[in-house]
This record gives structure tokens, sequence and C-alpha cells, in this order.
């Protein structure tokens, strides 16, 4: 199993980017995919979920309206578009495969998005 994220960078407050995950190594379209963050000196924190088919997708409240999870199965990628970026969204992302990013599942190396002027 391999999860390669991609597309963080420094953005100002405001700004948009959009995250990419490569899977490899299993089946993508058997698996729920999850976005999860973690910032300096806090625990992971979930961000969003998308099932199988992207039929179906879930936001944390602190993201929702501001971010949108997709994925294309016919390139085993798995994406976050964020949009109206704020300070606070600075952390390391992660995309994580399952149902629940926190049992039983795998994780990608992360992607560090940094908001600030």
């Amino acid at each position: 199993v391999q999860l390669v994220e991609s597309g963080g960078g420094v953005v100002q407050p405001g700004g948009s980017l959009r995250l990419s995950c490569a899977a490899s190594g299993f089946t993508f379209s058997n698996y729920d995919m999850n976005w999860v963050r973690q910032a300096p000196g806090k625990g992971p924190e979930w961000v969003s979920h998308i099932n199988t088919g992207g039929s179906s997708t879930y936001y944390a409240d602190s993201v929702k309206g501001r971010f949108t999870i997709s994925r294309d199965n016919a390139k085993n990628t798995l994406y976050l578009q964020m949009n109206s970026l704020k300070p606070e969204d600075s952390a390391l992302y992660y995309c994580a495969r399952g149902s629940d990013p926190f049992i039983d599942s795998y994780w990608g190396q992360g992607t560090q998005v940094t908001v600030s002027l």
C-alpha cells in the first residue's frame, strides 16, 4: 500500500490549494478515503471522507463549505480542493485509507499547507 500526497505549499489567507493523493498497491476503488490533518503541537484532526464511488462526502464543521473532497478511481487519485484558506488551516495534510482513518488504516507521508501573510 502506498499513498503519496502532493500539492501543499504556502498561500495567503483567502487563497486556494488543491491537494492530491496518488494511491497504489491496492484496489483504490474498493476503499473509502479520508483527509486528516495535524497542526504542530496538536493531535490529528479528521477533515473529510468520501465513499468508494464518490457519491457521499462528509466534512468537519471547521472546513464545511470551504473544502471539497473528490476522487478519480480511473486515476487512483484522491483530491482535496481547499478554498478560502485560513491561518488555522495550516497543518500537515494526510490521505488515509478506509472507513475510519484512525482504525486499521494506512496513511501517506503528508503534504504541508501553510496559510500566512
